[in-house]
């Protein structure tokens, strides 16, 4: 059996979200954003207000401790490190002209750390932190008016930070719109109430906007590269009946919708056909379908589980904790949060995304939430997190595999490389990473960090090259 070749230059890192870890919710001149009404993540209703249950508020502090953490991302090697700037902390409202420079200069103060240890910053504009005022008052990515403030919001980073950050990504996930409406789009009508044409409308708006601050990039920025964001969910047929298969097709091709508007500059028949069939008509000018044309330079993705699809509404179980729907497999074992774990689907994505698209892929999330036990040993406090070492060790052999399969893969930034609170749950004891941070579900804790098992692991996996792994 071949050994494990990663190319000279593979992007080895770790991936964070400014909601969060970097709490200073109201510090800096920053304004709220969806998620500091979220206190139970996407699984609880929103608040009218920011409550002192809401651990994203304080996050892990990273916006005070940032210095310190990035030291201890050198220390395990990092090249890269992938972080995103909360648009409130720009723009406290969303809408206004000029930015707050109190916030654009805590983002150099990062950037200044990532270059004193030579870290790559890949940065994303928009993580499921819409401000807050843009869905109150404009219904988020429903009002077309939303592409002129990112617009906005965009070609201000580009100008201020374009020198120094060659990575870029537009949307976090920009295919979760349609099942989170309110932390993806910052769509404030309750789901229930929203229409289909009004969601499709919302995912045209984002799509429009990706594509303009790519076209800014290109003027602002002509060294930066910008890649789309897209969850990726690799789809198996329930049974071997042709139904079942169609049912996987549909299901992708939901999925895959976003990738080829951000690398082909169009919408798919099959997205017309699906829209047709809905009794949806977009509105779409003449501008719109030019700017769509601005493909993305790569794909980045996020990739935690698969999913099973099936014709026979008898057997169309969902899956627990999976926003994106789908059917257990049963041939797989899962998570404590029912997030089903399959290594090789990270090889089946990766290379049906690069026949697909043929464009440079980049796995920006993937990791495994767990509860961690903080231990002594040998008068040292850490985490002995080997279920996460196994976790992250066989998905690294199948992005190996990818690669020998002639699949372009640019780097991998695990989620959570520093633990921080849950999106899905808003829990700080869905650990993902490799620093256990002191801080609890009910929000007590020192902040203080810890190096767990993994950190130590990670670090020999990047030192070598992938040559560390083990089949």
């Amino acid at each position: 059996m071949s050994s494990i070749t990663f190319p000279d230059g593979f992007l080895w890192g770790g991936a964070t979200a400014a909601n969060q870890l970097e709490g200073a919710y109201d510090e800096g001149g920053k304004g709220l954003s969806v998620q500091d009404v979220m206190p139970r993540g996407i699984v609880g209703a929103r608040t009218a207000e920011p409550t002192p249950d809401n651990l994203k508020l304080v996050g892990i502090d990273f916006y005070h401790r940032y210095a310190e953490d990035i030291a201890l991302f050198a220390k395990m090697g990092f090249t890269t490190f992938r972080f995103s700037i909360a648009w409130s902390r720009i723009f406290p409202q969303g809408d206004e002209t000029e930015p707050n420079e109190e916030g654009l200069a805590f983002y150099d103060r990062v950037l200044d750390e990532l270059e004193k240890h030579g870290i790559e910053p890949l940065v994303t504009i928009s993580h499921y932190e819409t401000p807050l005022h843009l869905a109150e008052t404009y219904d988020g990515w429903t009002d077309r008016r939303l592409i002129g403030f990112y617009e906005n919001y965009a070609r201000t980073l580009f100008e201020r930070y374009g020198a120094r950050v060659k990575y870029w990504l537009t949307f976090n996930e920009i295919n979760s719109l349609l099942h989170a409406p309110f932390m993806s789009g910052g769509i404030n009508t309750p789901k229930e109430q929203l229409s289909e044409q009004q969601l499709y409308q919302a995912m045209h708006h984002e799509l429009v906007a990706s594509a303009r601050a790519t076209r800014i990039a290109r003027e602002v920025a002509p060294n930066a590269q910008v890649g789309c964001m897209v969850l990726s969910m690799p789809v198996y047929p329930l049974s071997p009946s042709p139904a079942d298969a169609l049912e996987v097709m549909a299901f992708d091709h939901s999925n895959l919708v976003y990738g080829d508007v951000h690398t082909r500059g169009v919408y798919p028949g099959y997205f017309l056909r699906t829209l047709s069939e809905k009794g949806i008509e977009l509105d779409i000018t003449d501008e719109d379908r030019d700017d769509l044309t601005n493909t993305v330079d790569f794909v980045s993705f996020s990739y935690y589980m698969s999913v099973a699809a099936t014709a026979d509404p008898a057997k169309k179980a969902t899956g627990e904790g999976n926003i994106m729907g789908g059917v257990p497999n049963p041939t797989l074992e899962a998570s404590e949060w029912g997030w089903q774990i399959d290594p090789i689907g990270l090889r089946l994505v990766l290379n049906q995304f690069w026949d697909r698209w043929q464009k440079p892929l980049f796995i920006v999330e993937n990791g495994l939430g767990a509860k961690d036990q903080l231990v002594e040993v040998d008068g040292v406090k850490t985490v002995i997190d080997d279920y996460r070492i196994a976790y992250l060790n066989d998905h690294l052999v199948q992005v190996g595999e990818a690669i020998a399969d002639g699949v372009e893969v640019m780097g991998y930034t695990p989620w959570g490389c520093i633990d921080l609170v849950s999106a899905s749950t808003a829990q700080l004891s869905k650990r993902y990473g490799f620093i256990y941070v002191d801080r609890n579900d009910d929000g007590s804790g020192t902040l203080e960090r810890f190096e767990k098992k993994s950190f130590g692991w990670y670090a020999e996996v990047i030192r070598t090259n992938g040559v560390a792994l083990t089949r």
